[in-house]
């Protein structure tokens, strides 16, 4: 049962990532359908002190991650991309 409801969820999560422009979005939401999933599984398994559990580490977790990426966002407002500074070399 629960390797049918993780396909379909997938399948979901799918759906929701999109890219264009060489943007991608989507991911967190994504995630989210995914473990919320996990915890309807949970559920329908009568593991509800697990799936309250794992609900409030849902939560925290998004919140605490939304702050962090406000506050990177704005610290690095108007610099020069981490990424750009790098260079690759290959080697042949």
């Amino acid at each position: 049962m629960a390797a049918q409801v993780v396909a379909g969820i997938g399948f979901l999560g799918a759906g929701v990532i999109l890219q264009s422009r060489g943007s991608v979005s989507g991911l967190t939401t994504a995630a989210t359908i995914f473990v919320v999933g996990a915890v309807g599984i949970a559920t329908g398994e009568g593991m509800f002190t697990l799936a309250v559990f794992a609900t409030v580490i849902i939560i925290l977790v998004l919140v605490v991650l939304r702050k962090l990426e406000q506050l990177v966002i704005k610290r690095w407002q108007g610099h020069e991309p981490f990424f750009a500074r790098l260079k690759f070399v290959v080697f042949s």
